[in-house]
């Protein structure tokens, strides 16, 4: 389990990293925005900033919930429960836990 635990602080690492990138964005939208009177509502020349903001706001709570599926599953890997499915409490594939190493469930339950 080993090389579980480095499949996760790696995956971990890495969408600590990407949910930093991503709030510096969302603050530089709402910057952007915020002294501005312009209505970018309306603006014919494409995305609004609004849009924008949307859209990053978007991935900030999907990499905010990948931490949190990491972090769990770091805590099953700790309890010795990593690679059982929490659904049938079958043992999940290795190759599964491979591709997707802070996979809840097995394929079958999947």
């Amino acid at each position: 389990m080993s090389g579980a635990r480095a499949r996760l602080e790696e995956e971990r690492g890495r969408t600590t990293r990407r949910l930093a990138d991503l709030r510096g964005d969302f603050r530089g939208f709402v910057e952007a925005s915020q002294d501005s009177n312009a209505d970018d509502e309306h603006d014919p020349e494409g995305a609004t900033i609004a849009f924008e903001r949307s859209q990053v706001g978007a991935l900030v709570r999907q990499a905010e919930e990948r931490l949190r599926e990491i972090d769990a599953a770091l805590a099953r890997l700790d309890a010795g429960t990593y690679g059982v499915c929490l659904t049938c409490g079958r043992p999940i594939p290795a190759g599964r836990l491979e591709a997707r190493p802070a996979a809840r469930t097995c394929v079958a339950c999947a």
